[in-house]
């Protein structure tokens, strides 16, 4: 961590997240000015207004959603009786360490090697964790890996990526308009007499560009994004147990 404490490079990753996350609300801007302009050059500034609004909507809805629609698509079932007491202590526990609610807890009928956490807040979190894992594992990586999935929970990184997961859907969803706009030639059927103006064909070549560029772009920030987080939830998770080698030891059998 370069010399930084530990609680040093908690900040200083929240920070950093935060300026990537602005990015991506700054591109999602730019789109629906420029798609609002392509479909309604005449009523623009009712329609940037009216279409933040529509984008507010959407991202609210499937931030609270979204963990159920996770869990459904990969057939997640609760983790309840005897056979999975181990599991719910374990979650129990390393949540208490760190100070969080114990979040609901999934297996996923899978051979995959894979865990998760997911939710909007802490106090409506899932965890889940496939049955190869729990096969594959010692009790001691297990706890490891749970307590790197708590970490997630505690340090917001479940909402956090939600979020950014959302913004990077609607801004690969308002593109993919803006192109198909222009396939269907839309921008030749607008008045001719906005489209003259410098301001008019920025706009236009803006959003072009846009489309094609931001999917990438707002994917990549949230590639960023992610991999810092990792990092951190590594170490919070090491400072729950007091014993690195199990998350060590989980990552080294998950890489072969």
């Amino acid at each position: 961590m370069s010399g930084r404490s530990f609680h040093e490079e908690q900040a200083r990753n929240k920070r950093d997240s935060l300026i990537l996350a602005s990015l991506i609300s700054i591109i999602l801007f730019a789109l629906i000015v420029s798609i609002s302009y392509i479909f309604a050059p005449d009523a623009i500034y009712i329609m940037v207004p009216i279409s933040i609004v529509m984008v507010l909507l959407y991202t609210w809805g499937s931030y609270q959603y979204g963990d159920k629609v996770v869990l459904n698509s990969v057939n997640a079932r609760p983790a309840e009786g005897r056979e999975y007491t181990y599991l719910n202590n374990t979650v129990e526990g390393l949540a208490i360490a760190a100070g969080i609610p114990k979040p609901d807890v999934y297996v996923i009928p899978s051979k995959e090697l894979n865990a998760f956490a997911t939710g909007k807040d802490s106090e409506n979190a899932s965890l889940a964790v496939t049955t190869g894992l729990m096969n594959t594992l010692d009790r001691s990586e297990l706890e490891g890996v749970v307590a790197h999935e708590i970490s997630h929970i505690r340090n917001r990184d479940v909402q956090f990526m939600t979020l950014v997961a959302v913004l990077v859907g609607v801004a690969g969803i308002l593109s993919h308009m803006i192109l198909r706009s222009y396939w269907w030639g839309g921008s030749r059927r607008r008045g001719g007499r906005d489209r003259e103006g410098g301001l008019g064909i920025a706009i236009i070549v803006l959003g072009f560009i846009l489309a094609i560029f931001a999917p990438i772009a707002t994917r990549l920030v949230q590639l960023a994004v992610s991999r810092r987080r990792e990092y951190l939830a590594d170490a919070s998770g090491a400072e729950l147990t007091r014993y690195p080698d199990g998350l060590a030891d989980a990552l080294e059998k998950i890489a072969q």
